[in-house]
């Protein structure tokens, strides 16, 4: 059952592994800068924090005085039972030392919509809103009809979402440019350029990205479509591995024309 929830890869069975490139060459990050980019977190503090210490400690095992960020590629909430307790750790910040950029993920935007209007409340719910409710502490009345109990879930949050949550959901960006290199959610519509993405694409594409088999302007680095192990094409990295089920949240590291892969074990944290 659990493999319905991945994505197969056959092209990497037949073809291959291909290189991540741009213009026939690897891509590569600018020198003196070391990345790494963060999967879908979806409400699992435990896993977050894990591998936030395993960043730290290939960082440090690498040494040369590169400047590091992370990059947290959205979906901080729902499904998982922290997503209070994700997002009050993403506002404390990155590990010391590094820089810290948050992506904005539809998961996120669903959050920040339903706390303006209840409307979203049902398909929101359905997809993992219910565990955000929770982790707020808002519990809904199931002998109430539908409307009226999405109305004061909304109520609610508004009460128990924090200043400083709203704040931060609304700062959150659209993507992220380094070098060779463009990160966002979900991914980009592969025939328009990179300026001319729409908010829904970034948030929420998967075909014709995802399936696309050429090079890109940028290499696209992203989450959002669940796949068993991080997945590399030409025109893209995707590193979303159902953290929130299989209990591997894993990220990239990039440095020059560099990459590598860490994860959390798939056992529960």
């Amino acid at each position: 059952m659990l493999g319905r929830l991945f994505r197969k890869s056959r092209e990497r069975e037949e073809v291959g592994p291909p290189v991540p490139s741009v213009a026939g060459r690897p891509a590569r990050l600018p020198r003196g800068i070391r990345v790494y980019a963060v999967g879908d977190v979806h409400g699992r503090l435990g896993l977050l924090r894990q591998l936030e210490a395993i960043i730290e400690a290939d960082h440090r095992a690498r040494g040369d005085g590169c400047r590091p960020w992370i990059v947290y590629l959205g979906d901080y909430v729902d499904r998982g039972t922290d997503s209070r307790e994700v997002i009050d750790h993403l506002i404390a910040g990155p590990p010391d030392g590094f820089e810290g950029i948050h992506l904005l993920g539809n998961h996120d935007l669903w959050l920040r919509e339903f706390l303006e209007d209840p409307a979203y409340g049902p398909s929101w719910y359905k997809h993992g809103g219910d565990a955000t409710l929770l982790s707020y502490g808002v519990r809904m009345d199931p002998a109430k009809a539908e409307p009226a109990r999405f109305r004061e879930a909304q109520v609610a949050m508004r009460a128990r979402v924090p200043e400083a949550h709203r704040r931060f959901l609304g700062s959150l960006e659209l993507g992220f440019s380094i070098g060779d290199y463009f990160m966002v959610h979900a991914g980009i519509m592969p025939n328009r350029p990179l300026d001319q993405q729409n908010v829904e694409d970034l948030l929420w594409v998967r075909e014709p990205f995802l399936s696309h088999d050429s090079e890109l302007a940028k290499v696209v680095v992203h989450g959002h479509t669940v796949e068993q192990q991080p997945v590399e094409r030409r025109h893209r990295i995707g590193i979303d591995t159902g953290a929130v089920w299989t209990g591997m949240l894993s990220a990239v590291g990039l440095e020059e024309d560099r990459r590598w892969y860490l994860q959390t074990s798939t056992g529960e944290a």
